[in-house]
């Protein structure tokens, strides 16, 4: 897989929430501005306590129009988190571009830069740790989870052919580990701190190169 190739939305897993497929440029943006005041909401009250009603007042639109794409509270989460990964995948590219790495460890280096930015910059992107949960949730009629590629998938299929790491579910296995210890340890870098504490990145950062070093040099 090219590394261009992380940025694409394989799924489609946004769209496949959405109840009407935002094919204009008008339903996108009236999508995105759903989901930036949901994010806003999440930032400031956590997510268990999102309602629809919150989110069509903060975007100034009819509880009508965000029932038009999201059938209820657990479908805009799911929504926010679809959108928050690809940006995120988007994010890994940008870095990568910006870093031109020499090898493939440069390359996890980026993805965990990337990581961090989305937690500095991007709203309501806590979402994608803890959104899992709500898929759950029995409040309401909650919609089924959609189906994506994992980003540890994607992630193997570019260090094994773009810098010769060996292919298979080895691999996936262990970057699957990778994203798990560095969701864990940044998301805990942040609890305390908007910017997140420097020494607790500096830490997750070296585990994930021990752990990864442990088994490709």
């Amino acid at each position: 897989m090219p590394i261009h190739d992380l940025a694409k939305d394989p799924q489609r897993s946004l769209a496949a929430l959405v109840r009407t497929e935002p094919i204009q440029e008008r339903s996108a943006a009236r999508v995105d501005a759903l989901l930036d005041a949901a994010a806003g909401v999440v930032d400031e009250i956590g997510f268990d306590r999102l309602t629809t009603a919150m989110v069509a007042e903060r975007a100034d639109a009819s509880i009508g129009t965000v029932y038009r794409y999201f059938p209820d509270r657990i479908a805009l989460l799911q929504g926010l988190r679809e959108r928050a990964l690809l940006r995120f995948r988007r994010a890994v590219v940008a870095r990568i571009e910006e870093a031109d790495p020499a090898g493939w460890l440069d390359v996890v280096s980026c993805a965990i830069d990337a990581f961090v930015q989305m937690y500095r910059t991007e709203p309501g992107f806590r979402i994608v740790r803890f959104a899992d949960s709500e898929r759950g949730n029995s409040d309401g009629d909650a919609v089924e989870p959609q189906p994506s590629e994992p980003f540890a998938t994607s992630m193997a299929e570019v260090l094994s052919a773009e810098f010769g790491l060996p292919a298979g579910p080895e691999l996936e296995f262990r970057l699957s580990i990778a994203v798990e210890i560095g969701d864990a340890l940044v998301s805990g870098a942040f609890v305390s701190s908007p910017d997140g504490d420097e020494r607790a990145i500096a830490e997750a950062r070296a585990v994930i190169e021990s752990y990864l070093t442990r088994y490709y040099g």
